[in-house]
């Protein structure tokens, strides 16, 4: 697909990614609404929610999330954002995923595979105590 793109398309998707790395909320927020798709995917097949999730910015999660984010789509390696989230152990991004529904045995490895996985009780406990 990329190859279909020109290279002023490529860069703003790019900075688009960026702004979910780094947890620029508003300005995100801002493109989604005039039309940006939410579920927009990089070449890794990482989500803007996926990204936001594994860069700890729950504000931005929460976001993306009312503005539709699927919170079940999975990146190449069949990872889910609640797993980047339980990986990076940001709770609020985790019970924020978890209040729109996210599904913990989801992906591969899933949120809960991710916890036992490295040994992340706290995680392992906000996942099965719902």
């Amino acid at each position: 697909m990329t190859d279909d793109l020109d290279a002023d398309t490529l860069a703003f998707a790019h900075r688009m990614f960026d702004l979910a790395r780094s947890g620029a909320t508003e300005e995100l927020s801002g493109y989604v609404d005039a039309g940006l798709p939410v579920n927009m995917t990089n070449d890794k097949g990482d989500t803007l929610l996926i990204l936001a999730a594994y860069h700890a910015h729950p504000e931005t999660v929460a976001a993306l999330l009312a503005r539709g984010a699927d919170h079940s789509r999975v990146n190449d390696r069949g990872q889910t954002a609640l797993a980047a989230a339980v990986f990076r152990r940001d709770a609020e991004a985790v019970r924020v995923l978890l209040e729109a529904g996210a599904d913990p045995d989801h992906g591969g490895p899933s949120a809960v595979e991710t916890a036992r996985f490295f040994d992340l009780p706290e995680m392992l406990t906000l996942l099965t105590t719902r």
